[in-house]
């Protein structure tokens, strides 16, 4: 990759760049030095996406649910079969060390294989009328075009998701990566036809927001799934056109609790995984942490120390490094606006701050601790999606329950404790759709995984996620029996 032209627009089987409305550049994020030069799809070339999504929805719908689960299990199988080379694809675009990507990689095809299993078990019901000789069905039926829209900090598994999920449910699709990681998305639609599914029934194309507004206000698109920012996710139901299916999920910054009788080993280990693990680019990352003040300084301690350990990298240079660089200038931008804000508020800085020593270019930056955080201040209040962590001491359950819940967002909360009334009354307070105590791992495939508030609306993973795509038909019978 060495910022030639990419074929990287797929239409009804046809990878091709035809009717283009320009091109965009992407950069390496360690180096800033370009990869490739991708075609911007516009109004014309969506529309061509839809219409050869809608065309293939008939017999894909009607080939059946085993059928769908065979070709699914067969895409897990490239998927594993060329991880190495979409791994390096995307720890090129977006940053993540290699090590990282290639696990993205392999959970996209446990995701395959999953919904796979999910296919032969659409499941209805039957209902009985008070009259006799009356029976009503209740059959799931795909909804059918669904438009994916899916982001650049995890562009593969994110993408996957959508793509497991609406195929064993019958539906076909249209696909947007961001425009930061189109390279992830073409390595990753390239084995779709590699295992052998018809033409039409996945189609990609490319660009930014313009493409985007274009795709979900096409008429002909029946569903929207998406994953990204607020402001996005507010923005479609602006434009979208018309009643459609819509899932969201969309910001979080996700509150820590680390209550008096915490291990407090492992709460610091939980919060360095999870604060600073792909720079901090995660949606359910931790950004706020509230700390019992019995264990406060030597939580802080902890913490201060395990971030030390990390180590930063180009992730091609060193694929088992700890972090990379960050994806783009405007991450960096709005890490460097929440550190000032900390700073002007009186935060005490405990670590990091700014770019780390012995990098001349690339979005680097150092995993940055502030303590004594007030609630106003930004890396408390607004979703950083980068290296910082905001800490501050509570006395009380009902006080760390109300600075927890504050805020618009729901997505993703963490607990630490080991006192079994301690955990049940904050799980039980905890506004969010997943909470995970003693780990930090909130989302597992097979449990349905989505926000509250303004972190978004459906959900992913799980049966959950394949229900999104389906309709429910109500057929009453009369039998005459």
């Amino acid at each position: 990759m060495t910022g030639e032209q990419s074929p990287s627009i797929l239409i009804d089987g046809i990878w091709s760049t035809d009717g283009a409305e320009g091109w965009f550049t992407v950069s390496n994020p360690a180096t800033e030095q370009p990869l490739a030069q991708v075609a911007t799809a516009g109004a014309a070339m969506v529309d061509r996406a839809v219409q050869a999504a809608r065309r293939a929805f008939p017999a894909w719908r009607d080939l059946g649910p085993h059928k769908r689960a065979t070709l699914l299990q067969a895409l897990a199988r490239v998927v594993d079969e060329r991880r190495d080379a979409i791994a390096r694809i995307m720890t090129a675009e977006q940053g993540k060390p290699l090590d990282e990507a290639r696990g993205e990689v392999s959970k996209v095809a446990r995701t395959f294989e999953f919904y796979a299993g999910e296919a032969v078990r659409l499941l209805g019901q039957t209902i009985p009328n008070e009259e006799k000789g009356f029976l009503s069905l209740v059959e799931k039926e795909p909804i059918g075009v669904a438009a994916a829209i899916a982001p650049w900090n995890y562009p593969v598994e994110l993408i996957g998701w959508k793509l497991g999920a609406a195929l064993a449910a019958g539906c076909t699709l249209v696909i947007k990566p961001s425009e930061y990681t189109p390279l992830s998305a073409v390595a990753l639609i390239e084995c779709v036809g590699l295992a052998g599914f018809p033409a039409g029934v996945v189609n990609l194309i490319q660009g930014a927001g313009p493409t985007g507004a274009a795709l979900v206000s096409h008429p002909d698109i029946d569903k929207i799934a998406f994953t990204g920012s607020v402001s996005v996710g507010e923005d479609i139901f602006r434009t979208m056109g018309g009643i459609k299916s819509v899932s969201l999920e969309l910001g979080g910054n996700c509150p820590m609790v680390v209550g008096a009788s915490a291990d407090v080993d492992a709460a610091v280990a939980g919060a360095v995984r999870r604060g600073f693990r792909n720079m901090g680019q995660i949606c359910i990352a931790v950004n706020r942490i509230y700390v019992h003040r019995s264990l406060y300084e030597r939580f802080l301690a902890g913490l201060v120390e395990g971030a030390g350990r990390l180590s930063i990298a180009n992730g091609l240079e060193r694929p088992d490094a700890d972090l990379g660089p960050m994806t783009n200038i405007d991450g960096i931008r709005k890490v460097e606006r929440h550190v000032a804000d900390a700073r002007e508020r009186g935060a005490r800085l405990l670590c990091g701050g700014g770019r780390p020593d012995g990098f001349s270019h690339g979005f680097f930056f150092q995993p940055t601790v502030f303590a004594d955080c007030t609630p106003d201040t930004l890396v408390m209040s607004e979703e950083t999606f980068g290296p910082v962590l905001g800490v501050a001491p509570f006395d009380t359950l009902d006080e760390v329950i109300a600075e927890a819940n504050a805020g618009p967002y729901g997505l993703a909360a963490y607990v630490y404790a080991r006192d079994v009334g301690e955990i049940f009354t904050l799980t039980r307070a905890l506004c969010f759709g997943s909470i995970a105590v003693n780990n930090v791992d909130a989302g597992i495939m097979n449990a349905p995984y989505g926000g509250r508030k303004r972190s978004g609306i459906g959900y992913e993973h799980g049966r959950e996620g394949m229900e999104g795509y389906l309709a429910l038909k109500h057929v009453r019978l009369r039998h005459g029996a």
